[in-house]
């Protein structure tokens, strides 16, 4: 998969109902059917309700009518995030030209895989650093963990043995305190405050 060449940002935009062609270019990915394989009607009114909802922050159960009960709004975006839309988009979006369709989606898309972190776990944001499409994340990068660091710290030289000079047993405190503070970066916040989430572009 080819990575972009530096992370960037997805300004935020107003919602507005899917295009023509962005419909088109999104509905290989999804699922058409339901678990009983019967056909969605109203697939592309629900996929507007999913961005829509996604997009203001709002709880599912102000989910706008889509021929659905918010309810079923929320199932079927939870269908779609174990079945690993989340994932194929964003690595088509980080294949895509800068002209393809779902560039033009592109904010909505990031705005909807910012929830389905909760679902997917630690492996997702993997994913998303390394594709470098920063505003799929729930949040500022720098607190909330960081697989990636805490793979390279892990093989960190560790000093073992007592320094015999006053020196060496400074640079060695300073090389172990260096360490615990990235490690605590790889770690993360346990708890971002909403004000700062809902902030993050």
């Amino acid at each position: 998969m080819p990575l972009p060449q530096a992370s960037r940002l997805t300004p935020p935009r107003p919602f507005s109902p899917l295009t023509d062609d962005q419909w088109a270019a999104l509905l290989p990915y999804i699922l058409p059917r339901s678990p009983q394989g019967r056909k969605i009607a109203d697939l592309r009114a629900r996929m507007d309700a999913i961005f829509q909802t996604t997009a203001t922050h709002a709880p599912w159960r102000e989910a706008p009518p889509a021929g659905a009960k918010p309810d079923t709004i929320a199932r079927y975006y939870r269908r779609l995030t174990h079945a690993g839309l989340w994932e194929r988009l964003l690595i088509a979006l980080a294949e895509a030209a800068p002209k393809h369709p779902l560039r033009g989606i592109e904010h909505l898309i990031v705005r909807a895989c910012r929830r389905a972190h909760r679902i997917l776990g630690i492996g997702f944001l993997v994913l998303i650093r390394r594709i470098g499409l920063r505003s799929a994340l729930p949040g500022p990068p720098w607190l909330l963990p960081d697989p990636l660091l805490s793979e390279t710290l892990s093989r960190a030289p560790i000093p073992v043995g007592i320094p015999k000079t006053p020196e060496a047993r400074r640079r060695r405190t300073d090389y172990l305190r260096a360490l615990k503070h990235l490690f605590r970066t790889a770690e993360g916040r346990s708890r971002i405050p909403r004000s700062v989430r809902l902030a993050w572009p």
